[in-house]
């Protein structure tokens, strides 16, 4: 592997800003994130839309429900067999692969909506293909970006990765927001899919590189192995647990953001925007926040508290009926869940050898990812039953007692 190239900021710059951002002091990690945060922008644009989309063609909260499960189900079914791959191949052309297929299939759905073929059928397939790529790009990304940095500055990587994701989360929607309502649904699409050329750009200059050990063992060997690594570390399946916990039951808020602008609020696709964007500043406060705190001591009972205020968060918007408390929950609950991720995955990544990082997080993405499949296929079959507010209100609440329990009686978590 290269060495790690970097340029020292300037010390001029005062102390906290230097210590959010040391992450970019490395070359490859900026060329990285800077990608990263333009690619997630065109993502967002386009799940504004996709969502509105799906809602207006089937006027079905099961099917806004389905769309992400297709979504979703990929990761959880092939992201180990990623994982394994991941360690096998340059990790930089795995990404490749995967950027292209999901710029693809943007721009089918582009031409599908500018012909007026659009069916929601065609939207829920290329939901699955997008799922598919990410299945296998998802760990080799993950494992990818600790390389670039030394490992001190590690858990300010990860946090550095949430804020570009939730920077893209803010400016997303909003641009989605416009385009949806200016220009239409294609345009959020096209633009989705231009995007893509900002992470491939950036790939093709990594000066860092990947290179595994040749082996000739079989994918479900090489599965066991990583499996095995992690039983054989005392916390790592409570984060597991912990992970998968937190997308089933945290993510469906964000998933049923237009049921509640349409259907409880009774406005249109500025709500929704609006919903969207106030989550999103949240999450940015959150992960400058654990990115300023670096490599702090305590980060899995911290982790603990975050998730109980999280499940609150998600309860306490469920239940509001005022546009301005719903705003207040919602930035609440951004804040809290982009905490818990950045903290448990800097726990997963910090614990991890790099030789066995893609199978690692490829069974972190199988829990982390495959929670919001299985959440969101759930929630879509009891919002009708019981109404979108009792059924987030119930995850806020189970979620609350899932994180009390591993802070109160199994304590491995809460001792890292």
């Amino acid at each position: 592997m290269h060495a790690l190239g970097h340029v020292r900021f300037s010390e001029s710059y005062p102390i906290v800003i230097r210590r959010v951002f040391k992450a970019f002091q490395y070359r490859d990690f900026r060329l990285m994130w800077i990608g990263a945060c333009t690619s997630s922008t065109g993502t967002w644009m386009q799940i504004a839309a996709q969502s509105w989309l799906v809602l207006k063609l089937s006027n079905s909260p099961f099917m806004l429900g389905l769309d992400a499960f297709l979504g979703g189900i990929p990761i959880f079914m092939f992201s180990l067999i990623g994982g394994v791959v991941a360690d096998r191949i340059e990790r930089r052309k795995v990404l490749l692969i995967s950027q292209c297929v999901q710029m693809g299939a943007a721009f089918l759905l582009t031409a599908l909506i500018g012909f007026h073929l659009v069916r929601v059928w065609q939207i829920l397939c290329l939901s699955f293909l997008t799922g598919l790529a990410q299945a296998f790009g998802g760990p080799a990304y993950q494992a990818l970006i600790p390389t670039l940095v030394s490992k001190e500055d590690m858990p300010n990587a990860i946090a550095l990765q949430s804020i570009q994701f939730n920077v893209a989360r803010v400016i997303g929607p909003a641009l989605g927001g416009i385009a949806l309502t200016q220009l239409g649904e294609k345009w959020c699409f096209g633009l989705n899919g231009l995007s893509f050329l900002a992470p491939i750009i950036s790939l093709l200059m990594l000066k860092t590189r990947f290179y595994p050990q040749k082996t000739s063992e079989s994918i479900l060997a090489g599965m066991k192995q990583g499996i095995g690594f992690i039983r054989s570390q005392s916390a790592m399946e409570s984060l597991m647990v912990l992970a998968f916990c937190m997308t089933a039951l945290g993510v469906p808020m964000m998933t049923f953001l237009p049921v509640f602008a349409k259907d409880i609020f009774h406005q249109g696709p500025g709500m929704f925007t609006l919903f969207l964007s106030v989550s999103g500043i949240g999450s940015i406060v959150g992960a400058l926040t654990v990115a300023a705190l670096g490599n702090v001591r305590h980060k899995g009972r911290i982790a603990l508290i975050m998730l109980t205020c999280l499940g609150a968060g998600i309860a306490g918007f469920a239940l509001s009926s005022s546009v301005w408390l719903s705003c207040l929950m919602l930035f609440f609950s951004g804040a809290s869940l982009i905490a818990v991720f950045t903290l448990v995955n800097s726990l997963v990544q910090l614990i991890t050898t790099n030789e066995m990082r893609g199978r690692v997080m490829s069974v972190y993405n199988f829990a982390f990812r495959g929670g919001m499949p299985m959440g969101n296929l759930l929630t879509g079959w009891l919002v009708p039953l019981y109404s979108a507010p009792l059924v987030l209100a119930a995850n806020g609440f189970v979620l609350m007692v899932v994180a009390l329990y591993f802070l109160a009686v199994q304590r491995r978590v809460a001792a890292l």
